[in-house]
This record gives structure tokens, C-alpha cells and sequence, in this order.
């Protein structure tokens, strides 16, 4: 289905190519799971996860603009039941959500090229929200330095560059 975005804002539509890529990449994961879509946009890929059989996501984004695009494509393609709508700064938020339950996985897409990912990958490990065998997600511009994802305790385990694109796949270290 079809799904609105919002034009002239800092919204970078995942391509369908590179959206489908990532799903069968988390086939394993998705089905009956807890999905956490931070810096949400307009809400694709948290909806994918639904139309997939994720049990439940929750959408993380700050304009209230965009929040309110979330809920009408999660209204458009009948999955509002399943999900949460939490507007606000993705950092503060993940601190809020902790010991509200744990989630399967966690995708992130900042704007690109301005160091967001490092701060946000700082602070979930500061907060259990990743389930034992979760795995958490980064869509970053390739050129977007992960050198510091060891000393964080992140294991990579898979990374696909896209283009202009590029989605690194963790997991805790220590769960790894």
C-alpha cells in the first residue's frame, strides 16, 4: 500500500528495493515481535514490520507534523490498533520508555551526517529496551564513521550499503 510522506521536511523515504533488503534480513525477527521505530519519519518502516506480523510498534518522531502523517498512514492501513505514537526527542524518549517492556528490534534512521546515531547507540545501552536476542538497526549515510561501536559494547553482524544509503545490523556484544 501506498503511504503519504511529507515534503520539504528532513524525511528520506526508505526505497522499496532497500526496504524489502532489510526485511529479509529480519525475517527471523519480525513475527510476533516488538518493534521500535526511532527518528520514525513517515512511519514506513515500523508499518512494514506491522504488515509483516509484528505483534506491536511504537514510533518515535519529533514534528508534530510528521507524528500526525504516522497516524494517518497507520490509520490508511489498519494497523493503528497495534501501534504507539510517542512524539518527542528520540534520546529523551528512549529514556522514558525504559521498564515499559523490551523490544525485538530497534530501527534507527537520524538525518544523516549529523553524529546522532553515536549519542542514541550510547544511550540504549545505558537503558534495557533490547530483548536478549534483539538486534537494533542503523540506516546512515555510508560515509557515517561506526568506528567506536566495539568500545560501546556493539557487535556488527551484518552491513549492507545501498548507494547513498547504508543499514549496519548490531547486537549487544555480550549477547553477540
Amino acid at each position: 500500500m501506498p503511504i503519504r510522506t511529507v515534503k520539504g521536511l528532513d524525511v528520506r523515504p526508505t526505497t522499496d528495493r532497500t526496504k524489502e533488503t532489510l526485511f529479509n534480513i529480519l525475517a527471523p525477527w519480525i513475527p510476533g515481535c516488538s518493534f521500535l521505530d526511532l527518528y520514525a519519519g513517515s512511519g514506513a518502516i515500523g508499518i512494514e514490520a506491522l504488515s509483516r506480523g509484528a505483534r506491536r510498534a511504537v514510533f518515535v518522531e519529533q514534528s508534530r507534523r510528521v507524528q500526525e502523517l504516522i497516524r494517518e498512514n497507520l490509520t490508511f492501513t489498519k494497523l493503528i490498533d497495534r501501534a504507539t505514537i510517542v512524539k518527542g526527542d528520540v534520546n529523551a524518549v528512549l529514556r522514558t520508555l525504559e521498564g515499559k517492556g523490551k523490544f525485538d528490534v530497534i530501527f534507527m534512521d537520524p538525518p544523516f551526517d549529523h553524529g546522532l546515531e553515536k549519542e542514541t547507540l550510547r544511550i540504549l545501552t545505558e537503558c534495557d529496551l533490547l530483548e536478549e536476542d534483539g538486534i537494533i538497526v542503523v540506516e546512515a549515510s555510508p560515509k557515517t564513521d561506526f568506528s567506536y561501536l566495539a568500545d560501546m559494547g556493539y557487535s556488527k553482524v551484518k552491513e549492507r550499503v545501498y548507494g547513498m544509503s547504508q543499514h549496519i545490523f548490531l547486537k549487544m556484544a555480550d549477547r553477540a
